[in-house]
């Protein structure tokens, strides 16, 4: 008998819902939020008060383009953490009543282990391009840089992860100081097509085992761009397609650098990406190429699955459904988590 899966992801500044069936998506519908590029970065405040006119739309919507009816729903997933507190109470708040309402369990999902499922996901019965167990992940976003030991479904051991800001705020956070629109990492992506990657050299960290540290390339860049424009005050104008080559080559060759080691000393050679800057098309490629170069495995997950979605959630609630992994009405969610 099938599944039916009702996932719901509120963690940060997109309110979404989707509906599976088994492993295979029915729906999935996100709702972005615009306001907070005035502010450049998400304003945690807006963010859980756009969550609450979203939701019930965005709900009824996944079920109606799932053609099913409440009453064929399992079980409800939703993101219990990490994230922000107020968009996560919203999220949480809504999945408890729709499943007390509904009579329905309740299923927690980390929304870290869940970017890295979403490799799992299938559009229709023919999508079997999967990776293998044990696999390594490199999960990238605004707020994590990990590389994972994936075992199982439920099973994950991080290796390897930043010790202070993680490769997505690099990206937003260098953007910010050559004065571009948030979010700047697809910006930096678009223009670094652009641009000269040997055309300047920034400092690389030196940090031990398999564990990242972005937070001194942001330094680097700040400082040689200060000195830069007391000899050139147009020196981010007229250079900013290499700034920006040159820097997404740098953060790609920190990520990169560690997963090559990884592979190498733990002899796993099936790769995968996850998370939001896993969209970048430098980190894209670079992979494809080591995948060649190394002769391994590698999966890269499609667009729509890369930033926060409920897709990823519905599929991590099917596989704890399967394994009868629910929680209690008592459930309240957590901003940080150890994974």
């Amino acid at each position: 008998m099938s599944v039916i899966i009702l996932g719901i992801e509120s963690s940060c500044d997109d309110t979404s819902a989707a509906i599976f069936k088994d492993d295979i998506i029915l729906s999935n519908i996100v709702a972005n939020q615009d306001v907070h590029k005035a502010y450049g970065g998400v304003v945690p405040e807006l963010a859980s008060r756009a969550h609450q006119q979203n939701i019930i739309p965005v709900v009824e919507k996944a079920i109606k383009d799932a053609d099913i009816n409440r009453e064929d729903i399992n079980a409800v997933a939703f993101t219990r953490g990490p994230g922000l507190m107020g968009s996560l109470l919203v999220g949480t708040s809504f999945a408890k009543g729709f499943a007390l309402a509904n009579q329905l369990p309740l299923i927690e999902v980390n929304h870290l282990h869940a970017h890295v499922l979403a490799h799992f996901i299938k559009e229709d019965e023919n999508d079997t391009d999967q990776p293998e167990f044990p696999f390594l992940c490199l999960l990238v976003s605004g707020g994590n840089s990990q590389i994972i030991v994936v075992r199982d479904y439920l099973d994950m051991e991080i290796i390897g992860q930043t010790i202070d800001d993680a490769a997505g705020e690099a990206f937003d956070k260098c953007a910010k100081i050559m004065g571009l629109p948030y979010p700047g990492g697809p910006l930096i992506d678009k223009l670094a097509k652009e641009g000269n990657p040997e055309a300047f050299k920034f400092n690389k960290p030196r940090i031990a085992n398999y564990d990242y540290s972005f937070s001194g390339l942001k330094t680097s860049v700040l400082y040689f761009l200060r000195d830069e424009l007391k000899k050139n005050p147009d020196f981010i104008e007229e250079n900013k397609a290499d700034i920006c080559a040159s820097l997404q080559k740098t953060i790609i060759d920190i990520l990169m650098d560690k997963v090559i080691k990884a592979a190498d000393e733990t002899g796993i050679t099936q790769v995968a990406l996850a998370g939001g800057v896993s969209a970048n098309s430098g980190l894209r490629n670079r992979l494809t190429e080591l995948a060649e170069t190394k002769k391994w495995k590698t999966f890269i997950p499609k667009f729509s699955y890369t930033t926060d979605n409920a897709a990823m959630i519905a599929i991590n609630g099917y596989h704890k459904y399967l394994n009868k992994e629910f929680i209690g009405q008592d459930a309240a969610p957590f901003a940080r988590t150890e994974f």
